[in-house]
């Protein structure tokens, strides 16, 4: 038994012994997940579907993103941006963790003062390295003071989770936690499952089931199945082909929303021949778009129209339009830009990470086939392909990478591909233009106008081959309601009992 294991069995029976008796709640759920929690501490991971999804039932937000992507008061009542570089919030009165620690403007600072400690980073640090201090004005107010304006910081901080400061002292939160929002952890069995169940001292609106367990489920045909058994009620990342199937079921439903992560085709532009700008739209105009999306996902992938960005993020561009599919203009933009066909390209394939994206790749290198362009697929794990991305920067000239931002701004997608930034393998003066200009402000219209050019100018650089949206697939059971979301959050409280 692991040291986790004997503490979450400890507390829960400690738990079982001492909490009062609750009033009736309409059932127990279960939701499916791909893999393990890998840590308890809030502030170490940044994996929205699994770790921070689990999380979000324990330790409470400032803010909270609703499936509709809106952000609505959880811990703060209200946020206003007093100036371009201060924000001010106010928090609900009276508000604590299970052991009685206060929810006040004190533990919030504390807890930025733990992610922003340069001399002791955490994996979110980076996402509040514009955060300059904290000035506490009363229990329930406070500001953030930052050093550059950051329109996105409410957006930011609705994964910001708290921890109780004193609690924290005493405990490592890696593998302990103490509940200050709806649920607590009464069980876990490592590498199978977590269980959650009502923390009688939550402070705001009761939790609405008895029991929340999430069940480690790697293979895709085993989470169908258990969802077509009534054994799990929430499952997600199905292939569209199985939509249909679970629909004919009489226990489940199943369906697709636009996810917030687009997938392309990314080109290093740092190795030739994708320093060529007419290699790179000959490229774009050789895939058949909508024929992916109609052909592998059933019509759930919503093409991109020249953008990495969805209709959901701030700063998209409406007026862009796809490149339409025209081989024969392909050819000629291959023809005129002298690149010589005869080598093969490199086509990395990070394995079971995107949404069928192994179909995805052998289609899109059919299609660069079609037009003259060779390649060799090279799939490989996740790890490796992230070491070549990120550690290395040794990317290859070609590889299948979905990207999305959490706080769906363009502040932070689009400096994914800002000169500099390790993750961009492209350099364009102009695109970074734009984007200094974009966050030097507050102002919504300047900060549009400035993300427009930069959508505009990456359209005809074209470093990437746009493709779709991915489909946000789930299904769900009969026993409950559920509000589909496309920003891979895995949470008990966008349910409901069905009856």
């Amino acid at each position: 038994m692991t040291k986790l294991t004997r503490y979450l069995a400890t507390t829960a029976l400690a738990a079982t012994l001492a909490a009062p008796a609750l009033p009736g709640f309409a059932m127990d759920v279960t939701i499916a997940q791909t893999s393990a929690v890998n840590t308890l501490d809030p502030h170490g991971s940044a994996s929205v579907g699994l770790d921070l999804s689990v999380l979000s039932h324990i330790y409470p937000t400032l803010i909270l993103r609703e499936p509709s992507y809106d952000l609505v008061p959880s811990l703060a009542t209200s946020w206003e941006a007093v100036d371009d570089l201060t924000w001010k919030f106010t928090l609900v009165e009276g508000a604590s963790f299970a052991n009685g620690e206060p929810l006040d403007s004190e533990t919030v600072a504390w807890n930025i003062a733990r992610v922003t400690d340069k001399e002791n980073p955490k994996r979110i640090s980076s996402w509040f390295s514009q955060i300059d201090s904290v000035n506490v004005i009363s229990p329930t107010e406070f500001e953030i003071k930052t050093s550059s304006p950051y329109p996105a910081l409410p957006a930011q901080l609705s994964m910001f989770m708290l921890l109780p400061p004193k609690w924290a002292a005493e405990h490592d939160p890696v593998t302990e936690t103490m509940s200050g929002y709806k649920y607590q952890i009464s069980e876990i069995v490592a590498g199978d499952h977590i269980t959650l169940e009502p923390n009688p001292d939550f402070w705001g609106t009761p939790a609405q089931f008895d029991h929340v367990t999430f069940r480690v489920i790697p293979e895709t045909a085993s989470r169908v199945a258990a969802l077509m058994a009534g054994e799990v009620d929430l499952i997600n990342k199905i292939p569209a082909s199985e939509i249909a199937r679970i629909e004919e079921s009489p226990n489940a439903e199943a369906g697709a929303v636009d996810s917030t992560r687009s997938v392309f085709i990314k080109f290093n532009t740092e190795k030739a021949p994708l320093d060529n700008k007419l290699f790179r739209q000959a490229l774009n105009y050789a895939v058949d778009k909508e024929l992916i999306a109609d052909a592998l996902f059933d019509g759930a992938a919503t093409v991109s129209n020249c953008q990495v960005m969805t209709p959901d993020y701030f700063g998209y561009n409406p007026d862009l339009e796809a490149y339409p599919y025209d081989p024969d203009k392909a050819r000629a933009l291959l023809e005129e830009s002298g690149v010589d066909l005869s080598q093969t390209i490199e086509f990395e394939l990070p394995s079971s990470t995107y949404l069928q994206g192994e179909e995805v790749t052998q289609a899109v290198a059919q299609m660069f086939g079609d037009v003259g362009v060779k390649t060799e697929i090279q799939a490989m794990e996740f790890g490796a392909y992230l070491d070549k991305y990120r550690k290395a920067h040794d990317l290859g000239r070609f590889s299948l990478l979905g990207q999305a931002w959490a706080t769906i701004d363009a502040d932070g997608l689009l400096t994914l591909f800002k000169p500099g930034n390790q993750y961009s393998y492209w350099n364009d003066a102009g695109f970074d233009e734009q984007l200094v200009a974009g966050i030097a402000t507050t102002d919504e219209a300047e900060r549009e106008a400035a993300y427009k050019k930069a959508t505009e100018i990456m359209c005809d650089e074209a470093p990437v081959v746009f493709l779709y949206a991915q489909p946000a697939t789930y299904g769900v059971s009969g026993r409950v309601s559920y509000q589909p979301r496309g920003d891979d959050w895995l949470r008990a409280f966008d349910m409901t009992p069905a009856n």
